[in-house]
């Protein structure tokens, strides 16, 4: 049961101005670093919390040292191999598929809304489907999961990476190749100003008003600009 379930978690290194770009341009790029550091340290601490086994995907390579000495050395870390996210999120599957785990989830960083219900249905979804996916409302996705034996790597191939129609492409693979798919709910993907300030707004109501993520945002409210 020990390697039953796994989660992946999708990290790149905070390198100044290469994080979270489009963010950076209305907040500067050393308050988006800051706040992608509180997005990543709230989603370890939830899958800590819940005592989920969990290995963190990092990028770019050869960031290894770097990555240690940011997040520490007690996780367990692989490297994002692959021409593109896709080739990436492919590698890292078949890589924890091969060390004997049965369900694994993919989960990207820039969500601080997921909450440990969220993955909490995704891997009992996987119980009675093919293969569990949570659509962002900017039309990519913020999760995706698999068992082992539906594990399915046309999903990553011939995908529009980085556009509003990967969700759709997504999801059009699994209906040709007949797969039962679970859908999440949607949730917000932080990538503009805009998203931020929705974000702050809707947070302040859920669990996420005890993260590090809205206590940053709280402290620069100055620079997210009117919300209305």
């Amino acid at each position: 049961m020990a390697l039953s379930r796994c989660i992946i978690l999708f990290v790149k290194y905070p390198e100044k101005g290469m994080v979270k770009t489009r963010l950076s341009a209305g907040l500067g790029d050393e308050t988006t670093r800051n706040l992608y550091k509180c997005f990543v340290s709230d989603l370890i601490e939830t899958l800590e919390k819940k005592r989920y086994t969990f290995k963190i995907a990092f990028y770019p390579p050869g960031s290894d040292e770097k990555i240690i000495s940011w997040l520490g050395t007690e996780h367990s870390y692989i490297t994002q191999l692959g021409r593109d996210i896709g080739e990436r999120m492919e590698n890292a599957f078949k890589e924890t598929f091969l060390e004997g785990f049965k369900e694994v989830l993919v989960i990207g960083t820039d969500i601080p809304a997921l909450t440990p219900s969220l993955i909490d249905k995704a891997l009992k979804a996987l119980k009675n489907s093919d293969a569990v996916i949570g659509p962002c409302y900017d039309g990519g996705y913020y999760l995706i999961g698999f068992r082992k034996e539906m594990f399915l790597s046309d999903i990553f191939k011939g995908i529009r990476w980085s556009t509003e129609g990967v969700f759709k492409d997504t999801m059009g693979v699994f209906k040709k190749k007949g797969y039962k798919v679970y859908v999440l709910p949607k949730l917000r993907d932080i990538d503009r100003i805009e998203d931020l300030r929705d974000f702050y707004k809707e947070s302040k109501k859920t669990r996420c008003k005890y993260s590090k993520t809205l206590f940053y945002l709280s402290s620069i409210e100055d620079v997210l600009g009117n919300e209305d």
